[in-house]
């Protein structure tokens, strides 16, 4: 999708010189007008590094989110359903793609954003790391976490950075698609027996607080946000969206006919917002530095995936290789 390898100008690099405040200055006022930043423009170090490590972090999620998922395509209760989810982690690998392909852009090396998943330095979605006991947690995270995921992603068609935002124009497409058949296992669930409708009912307790905490800490507490939403990279704070997706998801529960749990939960009429109870933080961050529930087993099922594929990426370069020879034997 984009050019990988992509020579780096020095401006990319800070510059040191009188100049480097006219440089800033000038790339401020272009990201104000709504002008999209591209790989070979001038833009500050940091600007640079805030990219690198947002759309890792993206890629990772969709790469470790295709397994609690993945863990359910043989088990699914139909042919159909086998189809559906086989879809759409194929999808969510794709988006793993992507975005790898756009970070590339930045001038950072796949190589390296892989392996710093693989040895766990680098962080990914916190929501990945639960697991997923019954088929009513596949309709939960269809709903629940691609809905956030939409939420938060929508805003990012419109980031300064011209190769992320256009990867998210086909990625919000498609994860639009992956809400709409979480929502409708959901409401079959609903609408079936009283087991079903049980699973369904367990499964939301599971995944809401799991997936408001997806936005990200709050504002008060994100290092990240204030330059963020600055350089136009993100368009809403963390809090904005967190509100937008309670207020948007609250009244599809109730069309369910299911409970969110959340006893402080309550629709303020004077704003229009629903009120909900604080967020546990700690399990937030005990999940993030790697003591979550499944932590452990995701990276062990990535590492042994990426160790697996390896004779595929070697007899891949081999052939490449081989046709460059080719290429330039006859060329000679």
């Amino acid at each position: 999708m984009y050019a990988q390898a992509l020579d780096q100008p020095e401006g990319h690099r800070e510059c040191a010189s009188a100049d480097g405040a006219a440089l800033e200055a000038r790339f401020l006022s272009r990201v104000a007008s709504e002008q999209k930043v591209e790989p070979k423009d001038w833009m500050p170090e940091r600007y640079r590094r805030t990219l690198i490590r947002q759309i890792s972090q993206h890629a990772h999620s969709e790469i470790v989110g295709m397994l609690p998922e993945g863990n359910w395509i043989t088990r699914a209760p139909s042919l159909k359903r086998k189809a559906i989810l086989m879809a759409k982690v194929q999808d969510e690998g794709g988006h793993g793609a992507y975005l790898y392909a756009a970070a590339e852009t930045l001038g950072a090396a796949r190589e390296d954003l892989i392996e710093q998943l693989l040895s766990g330095a680098a962080k990914y979605s916190s929501i990945f790391n639960y697991p997923t006991p019954t088929w009513a947690d596949v309709g939960a995270i269809g709903w629940l976490v691609d809905g956030a995921a939409i939420m938060n992603q929508i805003p990012l068609c419109r980031c300064s950075y011209g190769p992320y935002a256009r990867a998210m124009v086909r990625i919000c497409k498609e994860e639009s698609f992956h809400q709409r058949q979480g929502f409708e296992i959901m409401l079959t669930l609903a609408r079936g027996t009283p087991e079903q409708r049980r699973m369904a009912q367990e499964a939301l307790n599971r995944w809401w607080w799991p997936s408001l905490m997806m936005f990200g800490p709050g504002d008060a507490d994100s290092k990240h946000t204030a330059d963020s939403v600055r350089w136009k990279i993100k368009r809403f704070t963390n809090d904005e969206l967190r509100q937008k997706f309670v207020d948007f998801t609250v009244p599809q529960a109730q069309f369910l006919g299911l409970k969110v749990p959340d006893p402080e939960l309550r629709l303020d009429e004077a704003s229009g917002h629903y009120r909900f109870g604080a967020i546990d933080w700690a399990e937030f961050n005990e999940v993030l530095r790697g003591n979550g529930p499944c932590n452990r087993e995701r990276l062990a099922a990535r590492r042994e995936a990426h160790e697996s594929g390896r004779w595929v990426r070697e007899a891949a370069a081999a052939y490449a290789e081989k046709q460059r020879a080719r290429t330039s034997a006859a060329a000679a």
